[in-house]
C-alpha cells in the first residue's frame, strides 16, 4: 500500500501522541491536569507544557494566545489520531513500522542527550582562539555574491569538459560551449554570508578576487563556484561568541556520540545475515581529503554551510 502525503500526516500525528504524549490512564488523572476532552481522550496540562518546551522560545510559555493555539493544535491533533485509529490505520503495517522508527530515533536521540548532558562548554580563551584561527569567519568575514555552474558529466565528455574549462574566458562563455553540445548545466546565483558557506570553501573564495572562480570535482558533476563580488562585513568577537559556542558545543556533542558509538560497536556483536554479510567486512570510513571537494550538486557545495554555526 501506498501512503498518502495526508496519511503521512496522519503517522505523524499518531507518532507524535502516541510515543511522546503518551496514554494516559484516565482513573487516575488529577482533574485539574486535563487541559481538554476529545470525544472523552484527555489531554493534559504537562502534554501542552511539553510541547511548549520543544518551542525554545521561554516568552511563549507565559503567553496565553500561544498556549490557547498550543492547546488547539493537540486537539486536531487527537481528531486525527482517533480517525486514524477508528480507519484502522494504527494495523498497517507500514504505519506500525513508521511508529517503531519513531520510537527508535527518539530513543536514540535521549540517550545522546544524556550522554552530552554533563559536557564542560568551552571557556572564553577556547572561544577567542578558533575567533582568532578563522579570520574569514569573523574578523574578515565578507558576504558573497556567487554564480554557480553544475554540469552533467558522462566518462564519454568529462575529459573534454575539463580541457574547455581551462581555456574558457568566463562562466557565460562556458555556459553557451555547453549549450550548443547539449551538455546538461545547470546555474543558480545565491548571496551567502562566509559562515553559511562549507568551512573547506571558505579560504579558497577569501583568495579571489571578484570573477575569478574554483572547481569542485564529484561524480558526475563538476560545479564552478564564480565570485561576482563581496561586501566585507566583519564580526567582533563579542558578536561571534555565541556562534563560536554554539558550533564548539555542537561539535564536541557529536565526537562525544560518534566516540561512544565506536566503543558500542567494539563490544556489540553484530552478525550480519543473507544478502547482508558483506556489510559485515566493509569498514566504517569518513571521506578522505582531496585536491577537490567532492561534491553531488551544486546545492550541497554552497547549500549545506557550515553547520551548528548558525
Amino acid at each position: 500500500m501506498k501512503i498518502t502525503r495526508a496519511q503521512r500526516f496522519v503517522i505523524l500525528a499518531m507518532s507524535t501522541s502516541l510515543l511522546l504524549i503518551g496514554c494516559s490512564d484516565k482513573s487516575t488523572t488529577k482533574a485539574t491536569q486535563v487541559a481538554a476532552k476529545v470525544n472523552g481522550d484527555e489531554i493534559t496540562v504537562h502534554q501542552i507544557n511539553f510541547a511548549l518546551s520543544r518551542l525554545n522560545n521561554a516568552a511563549a510559555a507565559q503567553n496565553k494566545d500561544a498556549v490557547n493555539q498550543v492547546l488547539k493544535g493537540l486537539v486536531d491533533k487527537q481528531l486525527l489520531v482517533q480517525q486514524a485509529i477508528e480507519e484502522k490505520l494504527d494495523r498497517d503495517p507500514r504505519v506500525t513500522q513508521a511508529l517503531e522508527e519513531g520510537r527508535l530515533q527518539i530513543l536514540a536521540a535521549a540517550y545522546v542527550d544524556r550522554l552530552t548532558q554533563s559536557m564542560t562548554p568551552p571557556t572564553d580563551d577556547e572561544i577567542k582562539a578558533y575567533y582568532e584561527k578563522n579570520p574569514a569567519l569573523f574578523s574578515d568575514r565578507r558576504v558573497y555574491r556567487l554564480r554557480e555552474l553544475a554540469i552533467q558529466t558522462t566518462p564519454a565528455n568529462v575529459e573534454e569538459i575539463k580541457a574547455k574549462l581551462a581555456e574558457a574566458k568566463d562562466l557565460t562563455d562556458l555556459a553557451e560551449w555547453l549549450k550548443a553540445r547539449s551538455i546538461p548545466v545547470r546555474t543558480n546565483q545565491s548571496v551567502k554570508p562566509a559562515e553559511q558557506l562549507p568551512l573547506e570553501l571558505v579560504p579558497r573564495l577569501q583568495a579571489l578576487r571578484e570573477g575569478q572562480s574554483l572547481t569542485l570535482i564529484g561524480n558526475n558533476v563538476i560545479t564552478l563556484v564564480a565570485v561576482a563580488d563581496y561586501q566585507s562585513q566583519p564580526l567582533t568577537l563579542e558578536q561571534a561568541k555565541p556562534l563560536i559556542e554554539r558550533y564548539m558545543v555542537n561539535t564536541h556533542k557529536r565526537e562525544m556520540a560518534e566516540a561512544k558509538l565506536k566503543q558500542l560497536r567494539q563490544n556489540a556483536r553484530i552478525d550480519y545475515k543473507g544478502d547482508y554479510a558483506a556489510v559485515e567486512s566493509t569498514p566504517v570510513t569518513t571521506q578522505p581529503a582531496a585536491a577537490e571537494p567532492v561534491v553531488t550538486s551544486e546545492q550541497e557545495a554552497i547549500g549545506k554551510g557550515l553547520q551548528g554555526l548558525k
